[in-house]
């Protein structure tokens, strides 16, 4: 993997997986007091206590605990492929549910952000980039990685940005709403369009200004860059009325199930307002 990495793997996925092992090695030694165990010694209940440890041990969420699992099974996925395993100890697991809870911003809280004037320029530009990746939805990197060769007019005359995934190399194709162009304009203006058309500033401190953001502006939510993304897909599209299919395919998600799987009480929540609406429609006539 480590040699793949930049070819097929991102760095953020290798070490995922380096932390995996960490915790597995732990796992064994707190478990099993060893250092290492032989593959065919791994019993069906491995996962269910290595979820017990990482619960109570490391205090770790469902669903954190089950992507590490994830990427425990794979590696036995291949110890099976490559004939290290006759047959796979955990063909019964079943991974624990959780339940997912999707944190984004109201259109009241995002119009305040839009309005709030920041006397410190590096506030002012990271919630420039936040709303400009809330009427986007692009992930950390791809807004980072955004230079003008990723623009392009579409077949409707209007602007777009088309880009490939990182990750999955899949292609990314988003309008640029009103308000996203107004910001790249802002900024085409300020720098005289550099290589990148937005500010370069690392994830970390991206992450950490957004605390400071959220405290000015009076925002009682954590704020993460992700929140933006979640933004795009609730407060600008799903609640505008844009069908799931086309919010999925603005978000890249593979698979629609996915974007149904992330966003399906928001939907909830939507489709009990036009039964609300019918309702009074009905008893009108």
């Amino acid at each position: 993997m480590k040699k793949l990495t930049g070819i097929e793997y991102t760095q953020s996925t290798y070490s995922k997986f380096i932390e995996a092992k960490n915790h597995t090695a732990n796992f064994i030694k707190f478990q099993y007091k060893k250092n290492d165990m032989l593959l065919e010694s791994i019993k069906p209940n491995f996962l269910t206590d290595f979820d017990y440890y990482l619960k109570t041990e490391k205090g770790h969420k469902q669903i954190t605990i089950n992507k590490s699992i994830q990427r425990v099974r794979k590696v036995i996925k291949l110890a099976l492929a490559e004939g290290f395993l006759q047959k796979g100890p955990f063909i019964l697991y079943k991974p624990k549910k959780y339940e997912k809870k999707i944190s984004y911003l109201t259109s009241k809280e995002q119009k305040v952000l839009e309005k709030h004037k920041f006397a410190q320029t590096r506030l002012e530009q990271v919630r420039d980039m936040f709303v400009f990746c809330c009427y986007t939805g692009l992930t950390y990197a791809e807004m980072s990685n955004l230079t003008k060769e990723h623009l392009s007019q579409g077949f409707d005359r209007l602007q777009w940005i088309d880009m490939y995934k990182q990750k999955t190399k899949s292609k990314v194709s988003v309008p640029l709403l009103p308000k996203a162009s107004e910001i790249l304009l802002k900024y085409k203006v300020a720098e005289a369009y550099t290589e990148r058309l937005l500010p370069v500033i690392s994830n970390q401190k991206f992450n950490s200004y957004l605390k400071e953001i959220a405290v000015i502006v009076r925002i009682n939510k954590r704020l993460t860059h992700h929140i933006a993304r979640k933004t795009f897909a609730t407060t600008v599209l799903l609640y505008n009325d844009v069908p799931m299919e086309i919010v999925s395919e603005l978000l890249g998600h593979s698979s629609i199930k996915i974007t149904q799987g992330h966003y399906a009480k928001v939907v909830q929540k939507k489709v009990s307002e036009h039964v609300v609406k019918l309702s009074k429609k009905l008893n009108k006539k």
